[in-house]
């Protein structure tokens, strides 16, 4: 099973000879990339019953690790043994505190039946439930390209920025490697971790970009300018480039990911992929959102439904504004700008970008404007207050002003993006900012 970053090759980027993104979810379906053919997984996780609390000294469970040697020596033996009983090989056992269990991760023999090995497991008094590990794909300026950048128009950031930046606010982007030596980025990357084994960290193009149409800096004479050009990214990489045109992901690698956006306390996961629905990504998403987080992800058109996380209870779906109908089972995604959208490029450049993982960048980087605006009680209740256009399009400056002003119901029948934000001022809630 597989899960894809959704994006396609701009018109602009071919006519350059730019090397594609990735193929993705905002193409026409005939020209969508060949179907992977999809295989058996070959690894299992398992979720382990923690041991209960009174079985620690301190009756607390370490957040990111095992508290005590005996911790990890117990549930090692608990995988130890079930791998030994159904002819299973151990890979990796990791803790997982937002859940409150553990998770072995087994590799399955050559010809082993996945359903029926995953009923003997969870046939286990240890096994909370036992999954596949599915696989994901990604979806696919002084600033001199500004002007090219759709939504400097269609969201009148000038007349945003001068009222929030999105100064303070946390950005998890759960996607491929950062290139956080960029010159765009440099100051953005605030924190950055590596979730995929066996890969070393090189910059690719896929986070680089979504990351770029979130936070890059602007005013600095290159480039492009983020939608929230001073909030502060975690670049989390759970995804790999396969090759220019298809980046991956599995069930493992993400929710890795989505722990450290939950523990760090990121006020916004950025999500621009699309896959199977995981029960092990689903309750980590559910934790997240119970801890007023917010969660985007990209729409994938050529699912059913938006795929999952878009189709996520909870998740802030983003599809494509141009799209002629929002897609089949999924009427609340909301819409932004997708194609031929400027931002980073590993190795300091720029390029030309099209896909609806863009266009959830975009609606991350709005939110971080939003949270900007929001007095610290109000970001605790929620970030979400987007106000929604005819066809599922957003009213930024609407949305901005019901951020700052949650008592203005009728932000959107205010005419004129300055004339509406006048009354807020610049930085309003500044001093409330943590």
């Amino acid at each position: 099973m597989t899960w894809h970053l959704a994006c396609r090759r701009a018109a602009l980027a071919l006519a350059l000879g730019l090397a594609p993104l990735a193929a993705c979810a905002g193409e026409d379906a005939a020209s969508a990339p060949p179907a992977v053919a999809a295989s058996a997984p070959r690894e299992l996780l398992v979720m382990l019953r923690a041991p209960t609390a009174h079985a620690r000294i301190d009756g607390s469970y370490a957040g990111g690790g095992y508290g005590d040697a005996a911790r990890a020596q117990s549930q090692a033996r608990v995988g130890a043994r079930l791998a030994a009983a159904h002819g299973f090989t151990v890979v990796t056992l990791w803790a997982l505190p937002a859940l409150g269990m553990d998770c072995v991760v087994l590799a399955l023999p050559p010809g082993a039946d996945v359903p029926h090995s995953i009923a003997a497991l969870e046939a286990h008094p240890e096994v909370e439930w036992a999954q596949a590990m599915n696989e994901f794909h990604a979806q696919g300026h002084a600033d001199p390209l500004y002007a090219l950048q759709p939504a400097a128009a269609q969201w009148h950031l000038d007349d945003l920025h001068a009222v929030a930046t999105g100064r303070k606010v946390h950005v998890a982007i759960i996607d491929s490697a950062v290139d956080d030596t960029h010159p765009d980025l440099a100051q953005a990357v605030q924190a950055r971790a590596n979730f995929v084994d066996d890969h070393a960290w090189v910059p690719e193009l896929h986070g680089t970009a979504v990351a770029g149409l979130v936070a890059a800096r602007a005013d600095n004479g290159m480039g492009i300018v983020g939608i929230a050009p001073d909030a502060q990214l975690y670049a989390l990489r759970a995804c790999w480039e396969v090759s220019a045109a298809r980046t991956l992901c599995n069930s493992l690698s993400l929710a890795k990911a989505l722990s450290f956006a939950i523990e760090r306390r990121a006020e916004i996961i950025n999500m621009s992929l699309s896959g199977p629905d995981d029960l092990l990504l689903g309750r980590l998403i559910d934790v997240a959102l119970s801890h007023r987080q917010q969660v985007v992800a990209a729409v994938d058109a050529h699912v059913a439904g938006g795929g999952f996380p878009a189709a996520h209870p909870g998740v802030i779906a983003v599809a494509d504004v141009q799209s002629d109908a929002p897609p089949a089972g999924l009427p609340g995604a909301w819409a932004a700008p997708a194609r031929d959208l400027p931002t980073t490029a590993p190795g300091g450049g720029w390029r030309m970008v099209t896909g609806t993982s863009f266009a959830a960048g975009e609606v991350s980087g709005l939110l971080a404007v939003m949270g900007q605006a929001q007095a610290r009680a109000d970001r605790s209740a929620t970030l979400a207050r987007l106000v929604r256009l005819p066809g599922g399009g957003i009213d930024a400056c609407a949305s901005l002003l019901n951020a700052a002003q949650p008592a203005n119901t009728n932000a959107s029948a205010v005419p004129g993006c300055r004339a509406l934000l006048a009354a807020v001022g610049p930085s309003a809630n500044m001093a409330a900012s943590p």
